[in-house]
């Protein structure tokens, strides 16, 4: 089946909104956070922790996985799910920002991007078609439009033409789009650019998605500006339909995305940030690394009832991490993730009571 949204409150105060998303896999809980599992693995985590810090979607990338181990690997193992052995819903995006991120030179035309691979530099070419063809191979519950992910900043003649040919490419992406069990969102873009960003949504929803994405957001920007182009576009799209701010997960951000009526967020930051030592605690981000934790023999965070936090100490962890042990990263990984998954939690409850601004600001005046 299509995925399908249901709004079950708005916050009196704000556009702030709980809903649900129910999938052939399960119904999940909006706002939410799905952790990235790019190569189909969350790094560090077996697929019982993800269940255990209670995660709703998680999310894979078209891109890595059609080059390893290629989409007729996952399509031999009857879908992406099978081969993971995971019975979670799951998002594929697109590749595109990878495609932008990755390839040090490519080559921008109306049928797709030429460009590299980043692992052994062979020729590609990814269009809209080819996209979802692979992702509709991998069997995700979502699959992604396949959208150019310009850079911050560009100018408003190269946004403009960037918007148009994202729209013609979501056109063919639907075009294309061939398995019934799979949904299929847009992505909106237009950069900093007001007028761009309500044009893009606008022309967007008249394609009729089963959900939309805001896109091009967290490529530089100041926050100011970030928070705009949110504001800018959210205001355009359905509100019967599952809105998903793409690659944002800072906590602050979540709460401002939340505020504005987004419902998914994904990101690489709790994994990345755990790899290297940090750790989110309600009192802001604390770095492991530093000496002043090798005899603090309390928890990362004594609220939080993720696996570490029950189980072992700042001190065992900073240990491991200065050890350049996988246990540690993967601790705090656990954490992370948790951290960020716990706060959708209970911004869905303050939702419901109509303090979600009350529970925003404690939040943050603790976290800063």
């Amino acid at each position: 089946m299509k995925i399908s949204y249901k709004l079950l409150h708005k916050d009196k105060n704000t556009n702030a909104r709980i809903g649900q998303i129910s999938t052939n896999h399960s119904t999940v809980d909006t706002p939410m956070f799905m952790p990235v599992g790019t190569q189909a693995s969350v790094k560090t985590l077996s697929f019982e922790e993800i269940k255990q810090i209670k995660a709703g979607f998680i999310l894979s990338n078209t891109y890595h996985l059609w080059l390893r181990p290629s989409e007729q690997i996952i399509q031999k193992a009857k879908g992406l799910h099978n081969f993971m052995n995971y019975d979670g819903p799951i998002l594929t995006d697109s590749g595109g920002f990878q495609v932008f991120s990755l390839a040090k030179a490519k080559d921008i035309s109306e049928e797709g991007v030429k460009f590299k691979s980043h692992i052994d530099g062979r020729s590609l070419f990814l269009t809209p078609e080819k996209s979802i063809e692979i992702q509709n191979k991998l069997d995700s519950d979502i699959a992604m439009c396949f959208d150019e992910c310009p850079p911050y900043p560009v100018t408003y003649q190269y946004m403009k033409q960037s918007v148009e040919r994202t729209l013609r490419w979501a056109k063919r992406s639907k075009e294309a789009h061939k398995n019934d069990n799979q949904s299929l969102f847009g992505i909106v873009q237009g950069g900093e650019f007001s007028d761009l960003r309500e044009y893009s949504a606008k022309k967007t929803v008249q394609l009729d998605f089963d959900g939309y994405a805001i896109g091009g957001t967290s490529v530089g920007e100041d926050k100011i500006t970030m928070y705009k182009m949110i504001d800018d576009a959210i205001k355009f799209l359905p509100e019967d339909k599952a809105r998903y701010l793409m690659g944002v997960g800072d906590p602050i951000d979540l709460l401002e995305g939340i505020e504005r009526g987004v419902d998914m967020f994904d990101c690489v930051l709790p994994t990345r940030l755990a790899r290297h030592g940090h750790a989110f605690t309600p009192n802001g981000k604390i770095n492991l690394k530093n000496a002043k934790y090798k005899d603090d023999f309390t928890p990362i965070d004594t609220t939080c009832d993720c696996y570490a936090c029950k189980n072992h100490t700042k001190a065992y962890i900073r240990h491991l991490i200065v050890a350049k042990e996988t246990y540690g990263q993967r601790l705090i990984s656990i954490h992370n993730l948790r951290f960020l998954i716990k706060l959708t939690e209970k911004v869905r409850q303050a939702i419901k009571e109509d303090r979600f601004l009350e529970y925003k600001a404690n939040f943050i005046d603790k976290y800063r």
